[in-house]
């Protein structure tokens, strides 16, 4: 495994920065200073990115971090988020997203779901990628597919993968217990430290090299938490009990398949000597899940941009640090305006939670009958009634990349000015979801 750089008897501790409000005035002057007023468009303050950057580097305490592409989804802003220290490697979302990530250049990339696309299995083996590629399994299933594709590629000699075993991180008060209560997302059928030993074992015999562990513990990282309501309350303390439990688990679950894998406590030699990395955390969990020895890497990707759901926790609020802006097309009455598109909602369980958030001008709402719209969105408020046809209306996003599924490329603000703009997966030309 990759050693430790916290220093010894160090723990980090929570942040809580005062609120970075951008300026959405000097925004608008430096889009129209340089031409750019095409509707919609994103916005990266560049500056707020790098500042979120190096809160999350220091809540890590030296327990370097992973980059979650499926946060960013911007090439070029992977590539500033691996430039500053602290970060190394790519959390990838899929294979073909890893293969191409791979040809521009990453050497490290950990896909951090399960794939079953045969021929880019059979293409990451035939490929040099397959050196710098790690797959994700959790299960015998997954097994079987990797020697299909194997089959597929011809078994290239000396081509073996690189595999990661996802674990389930969710709190369960008897975790032994298989149909008990769990509270957390949805992920591994691999919950004790003797299943991760029979996957292991039976990824080796497989022909495959266990290289890493994955535990993301979203309960703990995914939830928002500052709300003084009594739901507020009960997940501050779910966050208390799962931290605690956590500890104790992955630590176990790491020594035995580090013994199963023969590496016991040195550090990894070589192909198939052991596990390289043990990852863990979220941009919500950063410094629960350093503490911990048993990790040596963390993930993160959403507080890079700061969307609304990470302006509602306690420990950490990153700068919001992207916005994309929508133009006024029409004006239903006196105190309603109505912007062109808008209604980009978000992943997850439906609800308010899930929609773009109007941020400037202050003072603007959705309409209770009509909400956020595919087409045309109205606003309500008191600001509305300022607002001319044609002014941009600034939205935030309640999760982090999914806009950049949408928009072919991002403005970027520094020093206020536009300095550049990046191209996003789509303006590339990749679609991966």
């Amino acid at each position: 495994m990759a050693p430790r750089h916290r220093p010894e008897g160090t723990r980090p501790e929570p942040l809580r920065p005062e609120p970075v409000r951008p300026d959405f005035d000097a925004y608008t002057a430096a889009l129209d200073d340089a031409g750019l007023r095409t509707r919609p468009a994103a916005l990266l303050d560049l500056d707020l990115f790098r500042a979120n950057a190096a809160a999350m580097a220091a809540r890590a305490a030296g327990t370097p971090i992973r980059v979650a592409s499926k946060s960013l989804r911007v090439r070029r802003a992977l590539d500033e988020a691996l430039a500053h220290p602290g970060y190394r490697g790519v959390l990838a979302f899929t294979l073909p997203e890893a293969l191409w990530l791979a040809g521009h250049g990453a050497d490290d990339v950990v896909v951090a779901y399960p794939s079953t696309d045969r021929a880019a299995l059979a293409a990451l083996l035939r490929g040099e990628a397959h050196r710098h590629v790690t797959l994700m399994v959790d299960s015998p299933e997954h097994l079987g597919l990797l020697a299909a594709a194997a089959r597929d590629a011809g078994s290239p000699s000396g081509r073996r993968f690189r595999v990661c075993l996802d674990l389930d991180a969710s709190y369960a008060p008897v975790r032994t217990w298989p149909r008990g209560p769990r509270i957390g997302p949805l992920r591994s059928p691999v919950r004790t430290a003797e299943q991760a030993v029979r996957l292991a074992r039976a990824a080796a015999d497989a022909g495959v090299d266990v290289v890493g562990l994955m535990a993301y513990e979203g309960q703990v990282a995914g939830v928002a938490d500052a709300a003084s309501t009594p739901r507020g309350a009960a997940v501050r303390a779910l966050r208390t009990l799962s931290i605690r439990d956590l500890a104790t688990w992955r630590a176990e679950v790491v020594a035995a398949v580090r013994a199963a894998l023969g590496q016991g406590s040195g550090p990894a030699t070589g192909q198939g000597a052991g596990l390289e990395f043990v990852n863990g955390g979220g941009t919500g969990s950063l410094e629960s899940t350093a503490a911990e020895d048993a990790v040596t890497e963390l993930a993160a990707g959403s507080g890079f941009y700061g969307p609304e759901l990470f302006q509602h926790y306690r420990g950490f609020r990153p700068a919001p640090a992207l916005h994309v802006l929508f133009d006024a097309v029409r004006r239903p009455g006196p105190r309603t305006v109505t912007v062109l598109g808008g209604g980009w909602t978000a992943s997850g369980p439906a609800g308010p939670d899930r929609l773009p958030v109007p941020v400037w001008p202050p003072g603007l709402r959705y309409s209770a009958t009509e909400g956020a719209g595919e087409v045309q969105t109205p606003l309500t408020g008191a600001a509305a009634a300022g607002i001319r046809l044609g002014d941009p209306v600034y939205f935030r996003h309640a999760k982090a990349g999914e806009p950049c599924e949408r928009l072919g490329e991002v403005h970027v603000f520094s020093g206020g000015r536009i300095t550049d703009t990046w191209p996003t997966y789509r303006g590339e030309g990749r679609a991966f979801l």
